[in-house]
């Protein structure tokens, strides 16, 4: 027999948390737990305001209809990535948070992601650049670190990374600066970067607004990019272009774990570096994508360090955290039973 339960969470965040300038003081979402023949397996549904096509009512609606035909035998098929349950060929595909959680969940329930991972994760250097840079210069192996840029002034942002770079010699930064720049400033930050410290930058996540624009920016200044947002724009392809280094995949915004293999393939076959990017998930949600990182991008570091801008854990804890864990006991529900 199958069972699907539905839970709804709602996770305070530290304040002054700001995405696409909006404060975000609760991360809410669902988890999705799938049970059949004794066995479990569980999934997060999280739209990300902002960067989410779907709002969390639409998730809420689609997954409740997705689950009902699921628990009622009807299993989801493939199409081009999407998620499509067949007897529902009228309907519109899972949005990318749905397809993602129940995919994810029914990949657990059938033992298809890797239980056993490290979890690891490149730290995200934020505050006081005097307590970062122990932290830093303690890191095991290949030193890597992310900084967010374009929220500041470029003169701001250029000082930061080559302060961060002069103090530890061996450190190599991921840049991130979500299309923020116009090709003006983006030649700023460039400028007031210390040259020798271009090798040491693996790669700066879209710069400007456009992917000419970008790409532009790496071929006039020698430092690489990477593709995030461009990924998810209707009739966008991924192929190999001088200055691009990196694909950085957000499966909550991407959709199945169907689509995120194919992207990562999409990646490797381009000679680019695929790297399993947060979307500001649980700590269910974050150790789930440590484990698919651990699975399809084994080299690569993930980025997953947002657990740090919530107040609490979800479910399952990620490990070593602080944080108090709210259990499924304490979240309100909704179950679904065979009809």
């Amino acid at each position: 027999m199958r069972r699907a339960t539905i839970y709804r969470y709602s996770l305070p965040m530290e304040a002054g948390v700001v995405l696409r300038n909006q404060r975000l003081k609760s991360r809410d979402g669902l988890v999705v737990r799938l049970e059949r023949d004794g066995r479990y397996g569980e999934g997060e549904i999280a739209p990300l305001p902002g960067f989410s096509r779907e709002t969390l009512a639409e998730a809420d609606a689609s997954a409740q209809a997705a689950l009902r035909r699921w628990v009622n035998g009807e299993d989801p098929q493939e199409d081009g990535g999407e998620l499509i349950f067949a007897s529902a060929s009228a309907d519109a595909p899972a949005p990318p948070s749905v397809a993602f959680g129940i995919s994810m969940a029914l990949a657990e329930l059938e033992g298809v992601l890797p239980d056993a991972t490290p979890y690891r994760t490149v730290p995200l250097c934020t505050g006081d650049p005097d307590m970062l840079i122990p932290m830093l210069a303690a890191l095991p192996g290949r030193k890597i670190a992310k900084v967010k840029v374009g929220m500041y002034e470029a003169i701001r942002d250029g000082l930061m990374v080559n302060l961060l770079l002069d103090a530890v010699p061996d450190l190599h930064l991921r840049l991130d600066a979500n299309r923020a720049w116009t090709p003006a400033k983006a030649a700023g930050f460039a400028r007031y970067l210390n040259p020798s410290h271009i090798a040491r930058i693996d790669f700066l996540e879209e710069p400007c607004a456009t992917p000419a624009q970008s790409l532009a920016f790496a071929r006039d200044t020698g430092i690489a990019i990477a593709w995030d947002e461009s990924l998810r724009e209707p009739g966008f392809n991924l192929f190999a272009q001088p200055g691009v280094a990196a694909a950085v995949i957000k499966p909550m915004l991407t959709g199945s774990l169907a689509l995120c293999r194919a992207r990562v393939a999409q990646a490797h076959r381009a000679g680019m570096a695929a790297v399993i990017s947060s979307s500001v998930e649980s700590s269910l949600g974050l150790t789930q994508l440590a484990r698919l990182a651990a699975w399809l991008t084994p080299e690569v570091q993930p980025g997953l360090d947002t657990l740090m801008l919530m107040r609490s854990q979800l479910i399952r804890p990620w490990p070593g955290s602080p944080l108090p864990l709210l259990t499924a006991g304490q979240l309100a529900q909704t179950r679904l039973e065979p009809a």
